[in-house]
């Protein structure tokens, strides 16, 4: 059996569409095949290739987040497939080590996936690093806050607006994890069926929006993006003035939006709900990058990481700065390192996206140390919140 893991060419992105189609069971109609191929070749498409026959491949495609307001490079990992016949060969292991060189060499420090399973990409590293919050709303319950002196102006994809993107860089850059977006991921991703409501102050500035659709007597608000109270009420009142045409309400949000506490009628229908999950691609360049809080005790991170060598070994940080010793923890090197906190990829993750403290992972059992070193750790992590509107 002759077998072979390349990449994918323009030639053979017909191949990719075919498997895609089988695995993930849609049809796309003749007419949208060159659209779809065009934006193929935005990725890069691993394929593993079993007698000249395509049998799994993947996608990355090139993105970059927003981490504590900087742009970091992101390789997000989509298109994920495999014929029948070729499964539990463990082809899709092969192609994310792949990717994962590929990622390195393309300089990302990171990558971002929706999982079918999470605890099948767990196991290579990647970890959940956001949640979902979706309230469900009746039409009883659309009761009027205080009114705001702003106004409302909706827009769809065709008088899309540039105060729309501020406003989600300014929101975006509060959180981890945020895709930067260009304008044609908002022409051809954001908007789909919806359109946007813009809450704009008395000075004409723009605070806040909603992304959202009215179908059969249901509005689904795929997004809601407050920068101010102000804001937040204005968007809500906008909704409320849906009651005569609505039986109900859902708004997908951050589980951090404070907009449930306001309610009149607080106890609403919600589900959280594990979203996205992320992987630290480049540790050495993350951990560089990585904005931490200025503290003055030092302190030695020991990282383990199956899928990607190049990440194990010991990280000194100490005065602002990272000292990479690459040797595996415990092996001999010019000053080996004894003490600090022993943890893997995935809870690496988890702290650097902010999804989880050091305390809890201590807890937890996923880092180990003594509690000191845990506090200086809760020390050099600052208190972020990771979130995601996208799919890719």
């Amino acid at each position: 059996m002759v077998l072979e893991i390349k990449e994918l060419t323009e030639k053979d992105y017909i191949e990719s569409l075919k498997l895609s189609m089988y695995a993930f069971q849609y049809k796309i109609p003749e007419e949208r095949k060159a659209s779809r191929i065009e934006k193929i070749k935005n990725h890069h498409v691993l394929g593993v290739w079993e007698e000249n026959n395509l049998a799994a491949k993947l996608h990355i495609i090139p993105f970059h987040i927003y981490m504590r307001g900087q742009e970091w490079k992101m390789g997000g990992i989509a298109g994920v497939a495999t014929y029948p016949e070729y499964r539990r060969n463990g082809y899709v292991k092969k192609l994310l080590i792949q990717a994962l060189e590929k990622m390195r060499n393309d300089q990302q420090i990171v990558s971002l996936l929706h999982p079918f399973d999470i605890g099948f990409y767990r196991k290579f590293g990647w970890e959940v690093f956001t949640e979902n919050k979706k309230m469900f709303i009746d039409r009883k319950d659309l009761k009027f806050l205080n009114a705001q002196q702003g106004t409302i102006k909706r827009f769809t994809k065709e008088s899309h607006h540039p105060d729309i993107e501020s406003v989600y860089v300014q929101f975006s850059k509060k959180y981890m994890g945020m895709l930067v977006r260009d304008l044609k991921w908002w022409m051809n991703s954001v908007y789909d069926d919806g359109q946007i409501a813009v809450y704009f102050n008395k000075r004409s500035e723009a605070q806040g929006y909603v992304l959202y659709e009215t179908k059969d007597q249901k509005m689904d608000v795929q997004e809601l993006v407050a920068l101010t109270q102000e804001a937040r009420l204005g968007l809500w009142n906008f909704i409320c003035q849906h009651d005569s045409m609505i039986e109900t309400v859902s708004i997908l949000t951050s589980n951090h939006e404070l907009l449930p506490f306001i309610l009149h009628q607080p106890k609403i229908k919600m589900e959280v709900t594990p979203y996205f999950m992320a992987r630290i691609v480049d540790a050495e360049q993350c951990l560089q990058k990585y904005l931490f809080k200025d503290v003055t005790e030092k302190l030695f991170l020991h990282i383990e990481d199956e899928y990607a060598p190049w990440n194990n070994g010991s990280y000194l940080l100490a005065n602002g700065k990272v000292t990479v010793y690459k040797d595996k923890p415990g092996s001999s090197c010019a000053h080996p390192p004894q003490r600090g906190v022993r943890l893997d990829i995935n809870t690496l993750t988890a702290l650097i996206f902010g999804y989880k403290r050091p305390t809890e992972l201590f807890e937890l059992g996923y880092i180990k140390g003594q509690e000191t070193e845990i506090s200086v750790l809760e020390e050099l992590f600052p208190q972020n919140k990771p979130y995601f509107y996208d799919f890719f």
